[in-house]
């Protein structure tokens, strides 16, 4: 009989409840192993680069990141690992950013442990998962826009996002102007506001 690989999984969530009964779930599938877990960001960067797991359950809302900025540094210090987003929230604004980042996919929590173990085989075996499509059109914003709203509130001019971005400044007025009016936002101040009340920041 052929061997069924091992997926190696790294599971990323503050909820220490929540972290638990994941890795408890996933103890009883013989093919996955938890290789470890993180309660931020930071943590699971630093857990990736020792552990390159194949597969990242990641939360969608960490304490210091969002998952759309913790995908990039991930990948950067483990690029093979395929990163499965782990929500309650699966119409939330920040998912369809994340998915923009790379991550493979979204399950929601409340999966049960069969669905967790398919999930992520699934992602392990094709880099992708397919229950996602609802979230990723719940999205306000598309990911540039993003980019442009994550530079505007920490600071950054037109002319300063225009020369980190690649674009012209003309191009950052007119993303900014179309997330400031999917935000129903008429300032910059206001826009970081509203941004922060759909989650986005």
């Amino acid at each position: 009989m052929p061997v069924t690989p091992t997926v190696r999984v790294l599971v990323v969530d503050d909820h220490p409840v929540v972290r638990d009964g994941v890795v408890n779930q996933l103890g009883r599938h013989s093919d996955i192993v938890v290789v470890g877990h993180a309660a931020d960001a930071a943590g699971a960067v630093t857990a990736c680069g020792r552990e390159h797991p194949d597969v990242v359950l990641l939360d969608l809302r960490l304490p210091d990141s969002l998952a759309a900025d913790a995908i990039p540094r991930i990948r950067a210090v483990s690029p093979a690992s395929r990163v499965l987003l782990f929500t309650a929230f699966p119409e939330h604004s920040a998912v369809g950013p994340s998915l923009a980042a790379g991550a493979a996919g979204l399950l929601v929590k409340d999966a049960s442990g069969a669905a967790l173990g398919d999930a992520i085989r699934e992602v392990a075996r094709t880099g992708h998962y397919r229950g996602t499509e609802a979230g990723a059109r719940a999205a306000p914003v598309t990911p540039r826009e993003y980019d442009v709203l994550r530079l505007v509130a920490t600071g950054h001019t037109n002319t300063e996002i225009g020369e980190t971005l690649a674009l012209s400044p003309n191009t950052v007025k007119t993303y900014l102007h179309n997330v400031m009016h999917k935000l129903d936002a008429r300032n910059r101040a206001q826009v970081i506001t509203n941004a922060r009340a759909h989650g986005l920041l």
